[in-house]
């Protein structure tokens, strides 16, 4: 199974940060942003992942190589021009070939299993998301849920996480170089009822803005001290 790694965008509400820095350079508990998402990929067995670059993109390939180095393959698609979600995964089809395929958000941090994900791919044909609760600057959310089933509108709304599952026909009439959001995408689906959901309550992070950022910085550190903490007595015992 492929996983694709959204990150070509600009970044514009992260700058000044990402003036110099792509976003998935971006740093929060002592280590890239990417490097979260594709540790947790190595984790669940998806091995094989597609990074989209487009602002400093040499930055990208430089920092990560072929992904050797983090015990994963990495191959690139190259936008001269970010192509937005929808457009930046079509453009990326050639290199994830005929079967289903995660797309993870290049500016979320989740600890989310993708074994989850990588168990629906039997028999799968369209689209499935993983949703989360409305955080404090997107009250609203996104999408419904109906048992599993995605719906536009709803009494409670969660929120897309920017991760999910999806098949590779859902992008196939979209033209090469083309500019879609992901967003107009899953609409035209949901009308069809070809989008399932589940709902996530671990944790996630949307780190849009270098406030977001900052904080989720503080929050892994903290808890990496308190792991620390915990694990001294042990080894004094010892």
């Amino acid at each position: 199974m492929k996983a694709m790694i959204l990150a070509a965008g600009r970044g514009e509400r992260m700058r000044p940060l990402t003036d110099a820095t792509p976003k998935p350079l971006l740093e929060a508990g002592g280590r890239p942003l990417v490097a979260w998402t594709i540790e947790r990929l190595r984790r669940a067995g998806i091995r094989d992942i597609v990074i989209n670059v487009s602002h400093l993109a040499g930055r990208v390939r430089d920092a990560l190589g072929d992904g050797t180095a983090l015990g994963v393959a990495i191959r690139y698609s190259h936008e001269p021009e970010a192509l937005e979600t929808a457009g930046g995964i079509a453009q990326a089809l050639p290199l994830l070939g005929a079967a289903p395929f995660v797309a993870v958000s290049g500016d979320v941090y989740c600890e989310f299993d993708f074994r989850r994900l990588a168990a629906r791919t039997a028999g799968f044909a369209g689209a499935h998301l993983v949703l989360v609760p409305n955080p404090a600057h997107h009250r609203a959310g996104d999408f419904a849920l109906q048992g599993e089933r995605v719906r536009e509108r709803d009494s409670a709304r969660f929120t897309y996480s920017g991760i999910g599952l999806y098949h590779p026909r859902l992008f196939a009439r979209i033209a090469p170089g083309a500019t879609l959001r992901l967003a107009a995408l899953l609409r035209e689906a949901i009308a069809r009822d070809a989008v399932s959901g589940e709902l996530y309550r671990g944790r996630w992070r949307d780190v849009g803005t270098p406030a977001r950022l900052a904080a989720l910085d503080r929050a892994l550190r903290s808890r990496r001290r308190a792991q620390g903490a915990g694990r001294a007595p042990e080894r004094a015992a010892r």
